[in-house]
């Protein structure tokens, strides 16, 4: 009998497309282990320890998972987010294996890394037989996820009525998750009218004032989703009659704020009012949108969303202003809320410069005045600057093996863009506008904060990172002389050398760099015959001979350089003991 010594799994591969013949025969005449875990791929994601037996549950491959069963496979083992072989069948809705795990002894209870139970995501799937099986096997009804939802709220958020009816019958409570959201409101955001509607029937279930905010945010809903104004306004109208109604004291909205993201809406309070909202589409979607923050403000992902969603709609509209306005307002309750260098935050910045680069191409080929991007555009580096400020602060907290440098890295290279972005056609100077755009600048720079390879901002600047994101315009280049000549100017180091010693001379070489931003480097003092730790200087990092020759190096070869090349080839690292201590830099440079 042939035995396998190995340590990764054989059976996962077998199991995940279902070869039962192979995998009867690798446990019978193989002894192949039916616990042992490996990595398998679904819906193009990788699932770490898998398990044989949850591969064939997640497949769908019943007949596997009878035969893993009755060779010993463990009902209750977990992948790597702790998601049960059970839980893997109630996904895509194998009721049948289902049952087979639970009859067998399958824990229902077992929730994964997020809280989520079996019954939590049938009842976010619609498998209603799955749902209901649970149910009688006294499946938790009311328990709560990490974020505080219930089995409710995710048959709300997925609309199934059946299912809704079916854990009400069980017991199902309307508490509120930690955004504050109950299942009503889930339904309502949605656009769900059909279970809000169930659920507003039930007596004592919900309050009078959380039928009505539920009915304002279902309106928004139909307002952003669907475009559907005539409905969100029936929807409005009925919720300004519930809470205006004469045998109930009144209800008063919380007086809005008039917010210039929102084209200065306020929340309208009488019938009139909303009915002149009809003859206006975009005072509609500016009501959705404050409503949606009155109820469930700023801190909930839906209302950042939506106001970016408009934002982008706007934006490809080619109305600029109100789009960086309604993004600016939702960066800016991000910042508040989110810890430095979020990735949320970081993907609002970078859609930014899309954005940006967007006005510039159209500057030139569009007959409508586009504003220039300079006040908006230094707004929104100022706001990347303090990310980064805030970031290396927070990354410094952090012991220098657990820290993860990889987004302090990536808000150096939005940085770094949209600083290109405002120095592509530079403010003139003297001007407060040249003053402000040099300040913000400098704040980068002397924040001295390093990316990935211990990399700061002169190395940065010569990456390829630096390319791909910009405006189209022949004119535009994603590494300007302006933009160099900036940072040196407030204060980078051209001598700065990284974790492999290269300094922005040799990252300039590897980059193809033109050769009057070598040119600019070497005016700057950067050291033409400097070497990074395998010994290579700028002239033996180059591609092409003629990107050295270009730049006139005798030029930049000084007497005092050939001289630290000579006293290191005689002396090699033995002279460090022998010199002043103002002198070791400048020779362990050549």
């Amino acid at each position: 009998m042939l035995t396998l010594c190995v340590k990764r799994s054989t059976l996962v591969p077998f199991c995940r497309y279902g070869h039962y013949d192979i995998v009867k025969y690798l446990i019978e005449r193989c002894g192949a282990d039916v616990n042992l875990p490996g990595v398998v791929v679904f819906d193009d994601k990788e699932i770490e320890d898998a398990s044989p037996l949850w591969c064939a549950a997640a497949a769908g491959h019943l007949d596997l998972v009878v035969l893993l069963v009755q060779y010993g496979a463990k009902l209750n083992s977990t992948t790597k987010t702790y998601s049960t072989p059970l839980r893997a069948a109630c996904f895509d809705g194998y009721y049948e294996i289902v049952k087979y795990l639970v009859r067998r002894g399958a824990d229902i209870e077992i929730a994964n890394r997020h809280g989520h139970t079996s019954l939590m995501i049938a009842c976010y799937k619609g498998h209603t037989k799955i749902v209901k099986f649970l149910l009688d096997r006294k499946a938790q009804v009311n328990r709560k996820s990490e974020s505080g939802g219930t089995a409710l709220h995710d048959c709300a958020e997925s609309g199934s009525l059946e299912i809704a009816k079916m854990l009400i019958e069980h017991g199902a409570r309307m508490c509120v998750d930690s955004d504050g959201v109950s299942p009503l409101l889930a339904a309502a955001l949605a656009g769900y009218k059909n279970v809000y509607e169930y659920f507003i029937s039930i007596p004592n279930l919900v309050s009078r004032k959380e039928r009505i905010d539920a009915l304002e945010l279902l309106g928004a809903t139909y307002v952003d989703k669907n475009e559907d104004m005539m409905g969100a306004f029936d929807l409005w109208k009925r919720a300004m009659d519930e809470r205006y109604r004469d045998d109930c004291p009144v209800l008063y909205k919380p007086p809005s704020t008039a917010i210039a993201a929102y084209n200065f809406a306020k929340e309208v309070t009488d019938a009139d009012s909303l009915n002149e909202l009809l003859n206006d589409p975009d005072q509609i979607r500016m009501q959705a949108l404050v409503i949606r923050e009155r109820i469930l403000g700023l801190g909930h992902p839906d209302t950042i969303y939506y106001i970016r969603q408009r934002g982008a709609v706007y934006g490809d509209g080619g109305i600029f202003d109100r789009c960086i306005k309604l993004w600016n307002h939702a960066l800016d309750s991000k910042q508040s809320i989110l810890r430095p260098l979020d990735e949320t935050t970081l993907t609002a910045l970078l859609c930014s410069i899309q954005v940006f680069s967007t006005m510039i191409d159209r500057q030139q080929s569009s007959d409508r005045t586009i504003p220039p991007i300079q006040n908006e555009g230094l707004v929104v580096f100022k706001k990347t600057v303090l990310q980064v400020k805030l970031g290396k602060q927070m990354l410094d907290t952090v012991p220098f093996y657990e820290r993860n440098i990889t987004h302090l890295n990536e808000a150096l290279m939005i940085a770094l863009r949209l600083a290109s972005l405002l120095t592509h056609e530079m403010p003139e100077e003297n001007t407060e506008k040249h003053k402000s755009l040099f300040l913000a600048i400098h704040k980068l720079v002397r924040i001295k904060a390093k990316g990935t390879n211990d990399s700061d901002l002169m190395h940065l600047i010569f990456s390829r990172h630096m390319i791909g994101i910009g405006p189209k315009s022949p004119t535009y280049r994603s590494l300007s002389p302006q933009l160099l000549k900036a940072l040196i100017k407030t204060g980078a180091d051209v001598s700065a050398k990284d974790k492999f010693g290269d300094t922005p001379l040799h990252k300039a070489a590897m980059f193809d760099a033109p050769s009057d931003l070598i040119t600019i480097l070497l005016d700057a003092g950067a050291h033409i015959d400097a070497v990074n730790k395998t010994g290579r200087t700028f002239e033996s990092s180059v591609k092409d001979r003629r990107q050295y020759e270009a730049v006139y190096p005798v030029r930049y070869i000084t007497l005092s350089c050939l001289a630290a090349r000579v006293i290191r080839k005689t002396y090699n690292d033995t002279i460090f003991e022998l010199v002043p201590n103002h002198l070791r830099d400048f020779l362990q440079m050549h």
